[in-house]
């Protein structure tokens, strides 16, 4: 028994910790160490993933912005202007000098055949898909605007344009032609109209020397009385495939040919060509007379044509 106490108190002296060490207590519950996060005193609505993440990557280096460039003071910056729509045209009252390949220029320094090709006085503009005439140099002495899409010939389409000898907008679809469209162009010789939707012709200058409506829609009612009397120069008029009454006498002695086939033309005047209180008059110059295809029966007016070098057909 007494062998066994002091084997007792021999293992209590071998494992207990020294005395310098001290009593050891520990408290979980206040247990604290500032090396360690406390998620209870952290915050419960934190999120972690907010955390900056401390890295040891250097700083980007700081951008150097260049130095602004001033410019000089005599620059000008160069923008490019859009094209002028086609569809944008001014009115033929502006002035402009000198020709060229394009046109001349109008008083906005803009060259003014920008749709078609002005070469020596003449206008091109065949086949470009217009709705309405363009702008026209002053200068014009002949403008073509044939096989085009345009439905009428206002008044100022060709004001101011004073050496104007020749117009020609066959194949158009026009079906309106204003009043003082050609009067104001006294030097107008030729006006071609053919294939289009027009109605009524309105006042034309007496110095026509070529007209072509052919392939119209034209009426007598559409047209002044005594039309053609003042014409003294006018030679060559194409009046076929229309809806005429009758034949727009007087006719000028000047004339060589007219066609009238092809209308609703159903009688006619001994003195339509003729002047029968004369009877040693002859009109030498009327060579080509076309009246078929009328309800006229030109057999009955025998003392129509005896002036005639030769027989209408």
């Amino acid at each position: 028994m007494a062998l066994y106490l002091v084997w007792t108190l021999m293992g209590f002296s071998l494992s207990a910790p020294p005395d310098d060490m001290g009593p050891a207590v520990y408290d979980l519950e206040n247990y604290y160490d500032s090396d360690t996060w406390d998620l209870h005193t952290y915050g419960e609505t934190d999120d972690f993933d907010d955390m900056d993440e401390v890295g040891t990557l250097a700083p980007p280096p700081a951008v150097t912005q260049p130095p602004a460039l001033v410019p000089p003071e005599d620059y000008v910056e160069e923008v490019t202007l859009p094209p002028c729509p086609s569809k944008s045209l001014v009115p033929s009252t502006l002035d402009f000098h000198g020709p060229g390949l394009f046109g001349p220029d109008t008083g906005l320094g803009m060259p003014s055949c920008l749709l078609c090709v002005c070469i020596s006085g003449s206008v091109y503009c065949d086949d470009s898909d217009l709705t309405q005439i363009p702008l026209l140099p002053r200068e014009t002495k002949h403008f073509y605007g044939r096989f085009n899409k345009i439905t009428e010939v206002r008044a100022t389409d060709f004001i101011n344009l004073n050496q104007l000898k020749r117009i020609d907008l066959s194949g158009n679809h026009i079906g309106k032609v204003n009043e003082d469209a050609f009067c104001s162009l006294l030097q107008l010789q030729d006006l071609m109209l053919a294939d289009n939707n027009i109605y009524a012709l309105p006042e034309l200058p007496a110095t026509l020397k070529h007209i072509d409506v052919r392939n119209n829609q034209l009426r007598s009612s559409g047209m002044h009385a005594e039309a053609f009397k003042e014409m003294k120069e006018l030679q060559f008029l194409y009046l076929s495939n229309n809806k005429l009454d009758y034949i727009p006498v007087p006719l000028p002695e000047s004339l060589r040919v007219i066609h009238l086939q092809n209308n609703n033309i159903q009688s006619m005047s001994q003195d339509t060509f003729c002047n029968t209180q004369n009877k040693n008059y002859i009109r030498k110059a009327l060579e080509d007379i076309r009246i078929d295809g009328n309800l006229v029966d030109i057999n009955l007016y025998a003392q129509a044509y005896i002036c005639l070098p030769r027989t209408p057909s």
